[in-house]
Formats: C-alpha cells, sequence, structure tokens
C-alpha cells in the first residue's frame, strides 16, 4: 500500500481560472467581480506578493491593458510571458474589472514572505545541526511549498527539484512531479507540463502505487485536453470517473464535463454509448430520475444490454431537465482547495441524448448551450472552443449522411434547424477539406446530397501498394550501403 499523498495543496489552481474570468470576454460581469474578490482574498491570506506584482503590476502585470500603468510607460507594449498566455482569455484581453495595485500592500506582503522565510531557514539549519535527514527533507519540502503558495514558479519548481534530488522514496519523488506539473497548469504553460508528465509516467512504470498511477491518468488526461488531443484524453478522464481522488487537480463537476465532452467528439459510437450514455457514473450525473437513482445504487450498469433509451422526440425536454448536482459529498475525505459550485448538467445531458438518438435540432440546441455555459467559461475549453463546435457539428453530419445515398438539402436542413443556405456553406467546408465524402448538387431540382461510399478494399489495396514501394525504397538504399561497407572492406 502506498503512502498518503504529499505536496498536494499548493498551487491552488481555481485561482488560476478566476485570472481566466477576468480576461473573458464571455463572463457576467457579476463573474468577474466575484473572480477579482476572490482573488485579492486569497492574496491577502496566503500573502501571495509574487503572485500579485505578476498580475497587477501597472507595468509588469499581465491583466494590465496596453498603455496602462506609470506615465514614462504609456503606449509601450508589456511583455508578457509565454505562460501568461495559459492564464489569460487572450494576448489582447482587457478586463473591465480590474485588480488594483497598491504599493504598500505588496510591500507588506513582501515583508511577511521574508519573515517567514527566514524562519523556514532557521528551522533548516537547526535540523541540519541537530536533526536527522527526514526533518532537514521536511524543512526543505516546507520551503517549495511556500514558494507554490505565494505563487513564485520558478523558485517553488527549484526548491520542489532540490528536495526532489535528495528524496529517495518514490512515492514522494512522484508526488513533487504531480506538484511541478501543477505550477505548469496554473500558469499554463504547457511545455513544463509535457515534459513533467512523461517524467511522472517514468516514475510510475518503475514501481509507482495504485493510487498515484490513478491520479497521473487525471493529470495525463487534463494535460491532453488542454493540447487538443481529446482522442488520447478521453479514455483517460473517463477511467479515472470511478476513481476519482485528485481534488488539487479539479473539481468532480469538472471531470465530469472533460470527460463527456471528450468523449463526444472523439470515440466511436459503440464505445460512445457504453463509455458515456451508458456509463454509470455518467448517467447518475446526467441521467433522469430513474436511472440517476439506479446508477447511484448501483444496479445500473454500462453494456450492450442496457436500456437503449427509445424515447421519442416529445420527451426530450424531459431528460433535459437535469437538476444542478453538487458533487462534493462524492469525493473522499482529500482536502479541495474550493467548496465545489452546484453546476447544471441539464446542457450536457441534452447534447450526449440528442446526439446519439439523431435528434439534430435539438443537438443543435444543446451544442449552443453548451458552448455558451462550459466552452467559453473554462480556461482549459476556451481555447478550443470554435474547433469543438464545429467538430460536434461534423460528427453530427457523418452521422446523418452515413446512413443514405441521397438526402434532400433542404430535408437535412429542416432535421438541423439551419438554413439551407448554411447547411449548403457548412458541408462545402468539410467537404473541399475531406472530411465528408459526398457531393452537393443545387443546379438542378430542389437540391440533394449524394454521399460516396468509399471503397475499403481498394483503399487497403492502394495503401498495400504504396507501403510496399516503400519498403522497396529502403530495401534498396540499405543494399547499397552494405555493398559500399563491404568494397571498402575489401
Amino acid at each position: 500500500m502506498g503512502s498518503d499523498p504529499q505536496y498536494a495543496k499548493w498551487p491552488l489552481l481555481p485561482l488560476a481560472q478566476h485570472v481566466f474570468t477576468l480576461t473573458n470576454s464571455y463572463a457576467a460581469r457579476s463573474a468577474q467581480q466575484q473572480a477579482a474578490k476572490n482573488l485579492q482574498d486569497a492574496i491577502s491570506e496566503h500573502k501571495m506578493a509574487p503572485l500579485y506584482r505578476y498580475l497587477a503590476h501597472p507595468i509588469e502585470g499581465i491583466l494590465n491593458a496596453v498603455g496602462e500603468g506609470s506615465a514614462g510607460a504609456a503606449g509601450k507594449p508589456l511583455s508578457r510571458k509565454s505562460s501568461a498566455v495559459g492564464m489569460i482569455a487572450s494576448k489582447s484581453a482587457a478586463s473591465s474589472i480590474h485588480l488594483p495595485w497598491d504599493e504598500a500592500v505588496h510591500q507588506s506582503l513582501q515583508a511577511d514572505n521574508d519573515r517567514e522565510l527566514e524562519e523556514i531557514q532557521k528551522e533548516e539549519d537547526e535540523a541540519v545541526e541537530k536533526a536527522g535527514d527526514i526533518e532537514v527533507q521536511a524543512a526543505r519540502g516546507k520551503r517549495a511549498e511556500f514558494y507554490a503558495r505565494i505563487g513564485d514558479k520558478d523558485k517553488a519548481i527549484a526548491a520542489y527539484e532540490d528536495v526532489f534530488e535528495k528524496t529517495g522514496i518514490l512515492g514522494n519523488k512522484i508526488d513533487l512531479v504531480l506538484a511541478i506539473i501543477r505550477m505548469g497548469l496554473f500558469y499554463g504553460d504547457k511545455q513544463l507540463v509535457k515534459k513533467h508528465v512523461e517524467r511522472a509516467k517514468t516514475l510510475v512504470e518503475s514501481g509507482g502505487d495504485w493510487d498515484r498511477r490513478n491520479r497521473l491518468k487525471a493529470y495525463e488526461g487534463l494535460y491532453l485536453l488542454t493540447v487538443r488531443s481529446y482522442n488520447l484524453a478521453a479514455p483517460l478522464l473517463l477511467d479515472s470517473l470511478s476513481t476519482f481522488t485528485s481534488y488539487e487537480l479539479c473539481t468532480y463537476s469538472n471531470l465530469v464535463v472533460y470527460s463527456v465532452l471528450a468523449g463526444s467528439v472523439s470515440l466511436k459510437r459503440v464505445d460512445f454509448k457504453s463509455k458515456v450514455v451508458d456509463a454509470p457514473e455518467i448517467k447518475a450525473i446526467l441521467g433522469d430520475g430513474e436511472d440517476k437513482l439506479l446508477a447511484l445504487s448501483g444496479a445500473l450498469s454500462a453494456g450492450p444490454g442496457a436500456d437503449v433509451g427509445t424515447q421519442d422526440a416529445k420527451s426530450a425536454p424531459a431528460a433535459a431537465k437535469t437538476t444542478a448536482v453538487n458533487l462534493t459529498t462524492l469525493g473522499s475525505s482529500t482536502e479541495q482547495p474550493e467548496a465545489e459550485m452546484a453546476v447544471d448538467f441539464s446542457p450536457l445531458a441534452q447534447l450526449v441524448s440528442s446526439l446519439y438518438n439523431g435528434r439534430y435540432k435539438l443537438f443543435f440546441q444543446a451544442l449552443a448551450l453548451v458552448e455558451e455555459q462550459f466552452l467559453t467559461q473554462d480556461r482549459y475549453l476556451h481555447e478550443h472552443k470554435n474547433w469543438f463546435v464545429r467538430e460536434m457539428r461534423l460528427r453530427a453530419y457523418q452521422q446523418l449522411l452515413q446512413s443514405y445515398r441521397v438526402v434532400g438539402l433542404d430535408s437535412m436542413a429542416n432535421d438541423f434547424g439551419v438554413t439551407v443556405d448554411f447547411l449548403d456553406r457548412d458541408l462545402a467546408k468539410f467537404i473541399a477539406g475531406g472530411r465528408i465524402p459526398c457531393t452537393i448538387d443545387r443546379v438542378t431540382g430542389r437540391g440533394v446530397i449524394e454521399t460516396n461510399r468509399p471503397d475499403d478494399k481498394n483503399k487497403q489495396y492502394q495503401d498495400v501498394v504504396r507501403q510496399g514501394d516503400q519498403l522497396i525504397t529502403k530495401l534498396q538504399k540499405y543494399g547499397q550501403a552494405v555493398r559500399l561497407r563491404g568494397s571498402e572492406r575489401a
């Protein structure tokens, strides 16, 4: 059995979401005001002088628009650090609600930081003189967590690395790398996160315990989500639902959202049904009253024998009335950085149900609500929101067209609840990109869409011929190289 997770409290990732909300033009003004208040309270409570300067400084702060600050700096473009792009909604985003800069407050916070750092140094010196290695490591770990708490990214990572080098326990090493990953996620540094996810995987494979293996799934899945690898993120996030304990990473509500969205856009229809539509963990959140009770009681199981859900169009609104769910009580005793807010999952439930059951008009409506409520409001989803909406439209078009040889353009437009011109333009982009094998004929008659079924056998034959040619070319080059070396030896 592995030891309890260490170094799991800092940094507070919800603060990065508050920073994002401040610069998000899609966020409501009340949400931005609450985000600013939460940031100010956290900075004051945890003495976060470096983060305060990083965000609100009149010249260097990432929350200031170009031209703000002192008169001497007017009109001077801000040198935003590369990682800042991951914290704010866009490079040019300027919040209407600012985080005010107060030099006296910053000096006070800095003085508090200096005093606390002196105490930690004193504790470490005493441990070196009078105690053993365990106490020394504890003091060094306290310093690393101190830097992570106040938001000093570079010093926190350096301190974590220092503790890592002097730690022999594998579980603690994994925890340290996970802490560095969270620092990268906090500041939106994807390269740092990528590097240390690979590092953590190597450590886990060398003998990590089950809990840390499970936690790493959620970390890697979230990272893959940020780099738009939804097809790789979906299985990891969906697997994490039943055993999730990484509340330092995100709330369970967020994990449900990420899992459902990743699965909806990337899984094949059979897998989509078993892992999303009929998954007990997801039905417990997105299902209607009966399904939710059955899933929570364990009586509901996913699989081919599960109820297909043959509801007619009239019953769709009832399924969409999924009430908000507070999932805090579903977790373990792991300390959470913030109390989890109730979330209305009804747009997500309608998206899943309407896509699987082919109710495309409801699907488009649900997709718009999901974009408004989730994609535009979450810092991990916002960057790829346009791509996600486009891919989901494509998935719906493909699902309908694969069932027919010829479809009337006006009939399909009516099914999706859009105009013929919009559908024509939207399909044309996917057809030109080779994403949908069909043609649109609007010259004769009222306009029809004719699908071109791909010849799988012919494609396989062409692939074999092409790969064979490549193999022969490589063998010829290899043969020439071998003969050359033989002549040189002779």
